[in-house]
């Protein structure tokens, strides 16, 4: 069995093993990463041998961590990737390239139909019905965009919402509160099937699903990382969060919004939570908390954008691609059915 693990920001992990009645056997890790001392190769390789094929990951790293010889350094990966390489060996999960990929960056839709729509492409993906999909979003108005469990009353300031021409919507996924200003905004979403991330952790497939984008990033001379559980942020401060929605029949959705720009002061008369946190900070404080990206990079909005096409493309050999007649006429009924309803809006008080 063969698995391979990408550290998000580090090196590449793989592994080689045998299974003989329930134990791993004839283990042997490789990669681009660095070890001393030299022979900890080998302490590392014993350690993982003859291990239940039953153990998870916290329990192959604890193995690896304890064979290892005293003051050992790992550079570029971590006993915890090891055991995520193992776990993905052990399942034959597969990599990013052994899918067909398609890009979509399609017309302007309003927030209810750009959530209604990772929903149809996540179930559609999940069942087969599409290739695995990167989406960039585009928005023809402004929102606030709350998670699946939050409260709509201690979140949003319905008058400053409507103050500002923020239409108040709820997504799928968990997650904190997103304010979208329709041009000042990247947002993207990713629908995989549950195998490209068969082995991990929950936590790890956040950082693992938007490895390409902190590439995208950093191509654009951003120092972008990964902040768990689901922040993309930079040495000047955080750029935006990620979340994720698991659906029975295997889709996977994950999406991101990273600020291009943002108004401080009208995050804090929007959101509850942000004046709560930043009172005592002002409205300084509130605008570097989400780091503009127009001021790291000085480039056009629309620039970033297709700079992260591009990277995916490269990186997943992604073609260009549509939403169809048929997956818009799905998302436009449940629009109707679910997301502008006040029984979703309102699902938390």
């Amino acid at each position: 069995m063969h698995g391979e693990y990408k550290v998000p920001g580090g090196k590449l992990v793989v592994v080689d093993l045998e299974v003989d009645e329930g134990l791993i056997t004839d283990f042997h890790l490789a990669g681009d990463f660095f070890l001393e001392p030299d022979d900890a190769l080998a302490d590392i390789d014993a350690a993982v041998t003859g291990l239940p094929v039953e153990s998870d990951v916290a329990t192959i790293a604890a193995a690896v961590r304890a064979a290892l010889p005293e003051g050992a350094q790992l550079l570029g990966f971590t006993p915890e990737s090891v055991g995520t390489a193992v776990r993905r060996a052990l399942v034959t999960a597969p990599g990013w390239r052994e899918f067909d990929w398609e890009i979509v960056h399609d017309r302007p839709l309003s927030p209810n139909m750009n959530l209604a729509l990772d929903e149809v492409l996540t179930a559609r993906v999940g069942d087969g019905r599409r290739n695995p999909t990167m989406r960039i979003w585009t928005w023809d108005a402004s929102a606030v965009v709350i998670g699946s469990f939050q409260s709509y009353r201690n979140e949003v300031d319905p008058e400053g919402a409507a103050r500002h021409g923020f239409e108040v919507v709820r997504r799928i996924s968990g997650g904190g509160a997103m304010l979208i200003s329709a041009e000042w905004i990247i947002t993207y979403s990713l629908y995989v099937p549950a195998s490209l991330v068969a082995g991990m952790t929950f936590a790890d497939s956040y950082a693992f699903l938007d490895d390409w984008a902190l590439q995208a990033l950093r191509s654009l001379g951003i120092d972008a990382t990964y902040k768990p559980l689901n922040d993309i942020s930079s040495p000047e401060g955080k750029i935006g969060g990620a979340a994720q929605k698991r659906l029975a029949n295997g889709g996977v959705l994950h999406h991101a919004s990273l600020s291009y720009d943002m108004d401080g002061q009208v995050l804090t008369e929007v959101l509850r939570i942000g004046r709560e946190k930043l009172s005592d900070k002002g409205t300084t404080s509130a605008a570097k908390r989400v780091d503009p990206l127009r001021s790291q990079t000085g480039l056009p909005r629309e620039e970033i954008i297709e700079r992260f096409k591009s990277t995916f493309a490269t990186l997943y050999g992604a073609t260009e691609g549509q939403i169809t007649e048929d997956e818009y006429a799905e998302a436009e009924a449940l629009v109707q059915s679910k997301f502008a309803t006040d029984a979703w809006l309102h699902r938390v008080p």
